[in-house]
C-alpha cells in the first residue's frame, strides 16, 4: 500500500470525496516542522483542510492558501539553536497566548 492508496482508503472511511495534492501538504508539512516546530507540521495541515473546506477552495485557491501559509512558516523566528522540544525531549513551557490577537501577523505576510 503507498500514499495515493491510504488517501483514498481514509476518504472512503471519512465518507468525503476530495483530490488530495500529496506533494502540495508535504511540502507544507515540511517547512512547517522545521521552521516553526515538529509537531506543527499535521495541526498547520490540518488547518489548511479546514480553511479550503470552509472557503470551497478550489486547487488554485488551495495553492493560494498553502502559499500563504508557507510563507508564515518560512519567516517564523525561531532562535537559531533553541531546541524543539518535540525532537530533543526538552520539557519546554509554553506561554498561554490564547488572548493574543495574530491577525496582524498573518496580514504582513498575505499582502
Amino acid at each position: 500500500m503507498n500514499l495515493h492508496d491510504w488517501i483514498d482508503e481514509l476518504c472512503d472511511v471519512l465518507d468525503v470525496e476530495v483530490e488530495v495534492d500529496e506533494a502540495l501538504l508535504l511540502d507544507l508539512a515540511r517547512v512547517s516542522a522545521h521552521q516553526v516546530q515538529h509537531t506543527s507540521a499535521p495541526i498547520t495541515t490540518f488547518l489548511l483542510g479546514y480553511a479550503a473546506g470552509a472557503t470551497d477552495a478550489d486547487p488554485a485557491e488551495m495553492e493560494a492558501l498553502a502559499a500563504k501559509a508557507t510563507a508564515l512558516a518560512e519567516q517564523w523566528e525561531r532562535p537559531a539553536g533553541a531546541p524543539d522540544p518535540d525532537v530533543d525531549g526538552i520539557d519546554v513551557e509554553v506561554p498561554d497566548d490564547a488572548g493574543v490577537d495574530h491577525s496582524a501577523d498573518v496580514a504582513d505576510v498575505i499582502s
